[in-house]
């Protein structure tokens, strides 16, 4: 039986949705013309009561031929059934009433004809009635086909999270859709809960999950586009967890095209977040260092790399070699890079290896003639080195010595490495593996007669690949929270057009030996620039002094090796250079002797796996850490 049922429902929807919309037209106007005798009878009963009704029906029945026959015409030029059930509203019961009062006058003036004699209050009455029966049927006829719809299970149903003004038209919108049929409303304000709008329940939003289990939603429809975006995030994460799909519906402003249907968040530009004026936009690029020679950049696909790579094409030199461990950096730097050459006249070398690799670094330099090699190659991402040692040091350290004695056997004029803040006195395996690398340099500095080796130490780079800002734009996007380790951290901060003009104009300073720093200012609470870029992207902080903010700030607590300042120099004093911004400290270093031995001992524990030995090395030869990850004294280390 019930398979027999469906099978009717089933073939009842087919039917109706096959109608044409003269067929649809031709129904409504034949159940005006059905409601005319209910009407006009009505009215007589009213009028003159049971015993006289029958006597009416007969005499009335010529005229009430014709009426129909005006009736239809009326209708049709007043587009009565061109109207749709589902956008029948107080437009549609206006233009009733005029058909009403037009089929009520036409009945009484033909009924005068007639000599029918029912006065006027009768026809009066039969156009009430027949207004009322009309609009009351058009009503009980969207009701009834909402409720063939409804039970139709291949509908998508829905519910709709937000009972304002766009969520009630969206609700109308979907009254005959197709496919989609609402179910019920939800809203977080408390007057509305219970409540029936648009014929549909109201539920609070803790009932969400069990009535969509009850009555078989399939999608969750928000629609509060004047709601923030992460705190819409913050309920369709939360709607998601229980199993619902949710999309989110556009304001209608979006929808005309008034508001560009774009993410809120807008990006901070990073140098409004330095707390300083940024240095080095009047530098004048030096042209002669780099016009017509062979530039080599190691870790060209990475941000500090890329970056080397343009402002060096800017001096045109003859020939640009991209040294890059990913094939993906390397071909987007590459295909970046290839109108920008042509214009410069410069030829691009793409190569693709690691900086440990010493046959490729030995062919490639002796094979291109290198004159400068601008060293950006490193793991930099802490929490990453610090969970994989070994390959941070071998990267950054043995690929410093491999890459950095090939140009000396290669004749390379400069040499030029790009260092950190985080080797000064570090709490985490990179800043030790950036300080190794430091270290050897300058051995092979103070060793070389042809080749100048040099640092350039500089503090985080604002926007740089897994540096603070795009990590805390992808959490603001996602509506938060925004996660900060501790509310007292500090760090220098530069944007990566400094960076990159400090190394190149460092390679024109450097004698050989020095590390060149930048002064940064003060440096910045990371806290407050976590609240800057919220209040930036158009939100408010979400705290105990604004709890109807839209973004959380959480404490994760510090990091492994994670400190709570930085620091630039590991001596005391530093000295000046042709440039007011730039200093240069010619800090202690270690012998040839103890540099081979730490680079010897850190080979064999690479090629052995053994993390302790590795380390071990760290504590023994790097200033301020002690192999524990804990900062010590300066007094209490190993002398250098």
């Amino acid at each position: 039986m019930e398979v027999q049922n469906g099978l009717y429902r089933f073939e009842m929807i087919e039917y109706i949705k096959n109608l044409t919309f003269a067929q649809k037209q031709a129904v409504l106007v034949l159940v005006d013309i059905l409601l005319l005798p209910i009407a006009l009878f009505s009215a007589i009963l009213v009028q003159f009561g049971w015993s006289a009704l029958a006597e009416h029906v007969w005499r009335v029945a010529p005229m009430l031929a014709l009426v129909a026959v005006v009736a239809a015409a009326l209708s049709i030029l007043l587009r009565i059934p061109n109207t749709r059930l589902v956008a029948y509203d107080y437009g549609g019961v206006q233009k009733t009433g005029v058909f009403a009062a037009l089929v009520a006058l036409t009945a009484g003036v033909l009924g005068g004809f007639q000599g029918l004699d029912l006065g006027w209050g009768t026809y009066v009455v039969f156009g009430l009635v027949f207004f009322l029966a009309s609009v009351f049927a058009r009503f009980a006829m969207l009701q009834f086909l909402l409720l063939v719809y409804q039970r139709d299970t291949s509908r998508c149903r829905v519910l709709i999270y937000g009972a304002g003004t766009t969520g009630l038209q969206l609700a109308h919108a979907l009254r005959a859709h197709d496919v989609i049929v609402p179910v019920a409303f939800a809203d977080d304000n408390a007057v509305l809960q219970g409540q029936r709008i648009a014929g549909l329940p109201v539920l609070k939003p803790s009932r969400v999950p069990s009535f969509a289990a009850e009555r078989g939603v399939d999608r969750v429809l928000l629609a509060m586009p004047s709601l923030s975006l992460p705190k819409q995030t913050q309920i369709a994460r939360r709607l998601e967890e229980t199993g619902l799909e949710v999309q989110a519906l556009p304001s209608f402003a979006q929808l005309i095209g008034e508001e560009a249907l774009v993410e809120k968040f807008a990006p901070v530009l990073p140098g409004q977040l330095l707390g300083r004026a940024q240095v080095g936009d009047s530098w004048p690029a030096e042209d002669s260092e780099y016009s017509g020679r062979t530039i080599l950049v190691s870790g060209a696909g990475g941000s500090i790399g890329s970056e080397l790579c343009r402002q060096v094409l800017a001096g045109k030199p003859a020939k640009l070699v991209l040294y890059e461990l990913s094939e993906l950096a390397l071909y987007t730097i590459n295909a970046e890079l290839g109108g920008l050459a042509r214009d410069a006249g410069t030829e691009i070398v793409p190569i693709l290896g690691s900086v440990t690799d010493a046959r490729l670094a030995r062919k490639v330099l002796n094979e291109h003639e290198v004159d400068i090699v601008l060293h950006a190659a490193a793991y930099k991402h802490v929490p990453l080195v610090e969970a994989n040692a070994l390959s941070g040091l071998a990267n950054n350290v043995l690929g410093t010595s491999t890459l950095a004695r090939a140009s000396l056997e290669a004749g390379v004029k400069r040499f030029i490495l790009v260092s950190s803040d985080k080797a000064v006195r570090p709490t985490n395996v990179m800043g030790p593996s950036k300080r190794l690398a430091e270290l050897v340099v300058q051995d092979l500095a103070a060793r070389s007669d042809g080749t100048i080796f040099a640092m350039v130490r500089f503090g985080n780079v604002l926007g740089s690949s897994g540096s603070v800002i795009p990590l805390f734009q992808e959490q603001i996007a996602r509506g938060g929270p925004v996660t900060l380790t501790h509310p007292d951290v500090k760090r220098y901060f530069m944007t990566v057009q400094e960076a990159v003009r400090l190394v190149l104009r460092a390679s024109s300073f450097a004698k050989g030996g020095e590390v060149f720093v930048l002064d940064m200012g003060q440096p910045v609470q990371i806290a407050k620039l976590a609240r800057q870029m919220v209040e930036g992207a158009g939100y408010s902080v979400r705290d105990r002094e604004n709890p109807d903010g839209d973004i959380e700030v959480v404490i994760t607590g510090l990091r492994p090796g994670e400190k709570l300042n930085e620091e630039l120099l590991i001596g005391e004093g530093h000295l000046t250079t042709a440039h007011e911004k730039i200093f240069a400290a010619r800090e202690v270093k270690l012998s040839e002797i103890e540099v081979a031995s730490a680079l010897r001992t850190l080979r064999e524990a690479v090629a052995t796996a053994d993390e302790k030995a590795a380390l071990s090395v760290v504590g023994r030869w790097v200033e301020g850490w002690s192999g524990e990850g804990d900062v010590v004294a300066p007094d209490t280390q190993h002398p250098a």
